[in-house]
């Protein structure tokens, strides 16, 4: 499960950084250079949750989503500097008690 929350993790910080990229570059006027990393990044999020340890995709991938909402409120505090404050934290707890939810629920197999 340790190479699963890294994995998560490294795919999430991809994903916004990707996303980001194309926020700046619209709502914030920067260079259309970032677009080309940008694309690589978000490319890169998608090969990471590849090596997710799950047989169905759909289920990873509902799982990544609370590590997304976590990752996305970190990327909010240290990256564009604004403090998250209790909601977003309460938010993203709850988001991670999904994911925990989803991740660790005994499961028969196949298809587990």
């Amino acid at each position: 499960m340790i190479r699963t929350g890294t994995v998560y993790v490294a795919a999430a910080m991809a994903e916004v950084a990707g996303c980001f990229g194309f926020w700046a570059w619209l709502r914030l006027g920067r260079t259309a250079w970032l677009l080309p990393f940008s694309m690589l990044s978000l490319a890169t999020f998608a090969w990471l949750l590849t090596w997710v340890e799950s047989s169905a995709a759909g289920r990873a991938y509902a799982a990544y989503g609370g590590v997304y909402i976590a990752v996305s409120v970190f990327w909010l505090w240290q990256v564009e500097g604004i403090e998250p404050d209790r909601w977003d934290v309460l938010g993203s707890a709850i988001c991670l008690a999904g994911a925990a939810v989803i991740l660790f629920a005994p499961r028969s197999l196949p298809g587990a």
